[in-house]
């Protein structure tokens, strides 16, 4: 029963990627301005919150989305439209 127990909290489902309507609307957010190359800092500084709640946020959208690092996310944003090159960052 034990083993059954720990087999059950270890294991780690496989991320399935979603539409960007599957994130908050605070990921989102913080998904357009890394996508704009923004920096935690920078990010944190913009939307008045913590460097790490930005990070708790990146970590999510990554998580939901599929991908494994900022520059997939990055990727991502560019290739579904969440921004399109020149456009205002803001």
């Amino acid at each position: 029963m034990t083993r059954r127990v720990i087999a059950a909290c270890t294991q780690v489902p496989e991320p399935t990627p979603v539409t960007e309507s599957g994130l908050t609307s605070r990921e989102q957010e913080v998904l357009r301005l890394v996508a704009r190359g923004l920096s935690n800092t920078e990010i944190a500084s913009t939307l008045f919150i913590s460097e790490a709640t930005v990070s708790t946020h990146i970590n999510r959208l990554l998580a939901k989305l599929g991908l494994r690092d900022r520059a997939q996310a990055v990727r991502y944003a560019y290739e579904s439209g969440v921004v399109r090159p020149g456009s205002d960052p803001g």
